[in-house]
């Protein structure tokens, strides 16, 4: 079956908020677990879905991605590593990044497959912190896109 793209709606945070979860433990697991799920679906609802444009990747009726920007900052790529390397991520990169001139992102400076998938697509560091500016305390990099 295809996966397609399609906007999220707020009945789909739940699966939104498990997927975050799910890919955070099983490709970041050196990242502190700070939030409870509960306080993930608050997040989600509260504070990602009425402020970002956020998309979804499916396989059938499967969540297997999505996507989270808020003006010219991107602010969430999550995809289920059973389907890294598939396309979904460039697919959710496609419709992010349609329309607009720039777009960044942080990753964390240690978050290797992340970074060789954003400068693959263009993206380029611009700054590097300590991560004294984010929760986990972990070094970060902001990378830009500029639109060609």
């Amino acid at each position: 079956m295809p996966i397609k793209v399609r906007r999220a709606e707020f009945s789909d945070m739940e699966a939104v908020a498990r997927l975050h979860r799910r890919v955070r433990n099983i490709s970041l697991p050196y990242l502190p677990d700070l939030h409870t799920p509960e306080e993930d679906l608050a997040f989600f609802e509260e504070k990602v879905f009425p402020n970002s444009t956020m998309w979804l990747a499916e396989e059938g009726y499967e969540l297997i991605g999505f996507a989270a920007a808020s003006r010219d900052q991107l602010d969430h790529l999550y995809v289920d590593p059973a389907w890294h390397g598939q396309g979904v991520g460039s697919a959710l990169l496609f419709v992010i990044k349609k329309g607009r001139r720039q777009l960044d992102l942080w990753t964390f400076q240690d978050n290797l497959q992340a970074r060789q998938f954003y400068e693959r697509r263009g993206f380029k560091p611009v700054e590097t912190t300590d991560g004294s500016g984010n929760p986990e305390r972990l070094p970060d990099v902001r990378y830009r896109w500029t639109g060609d």
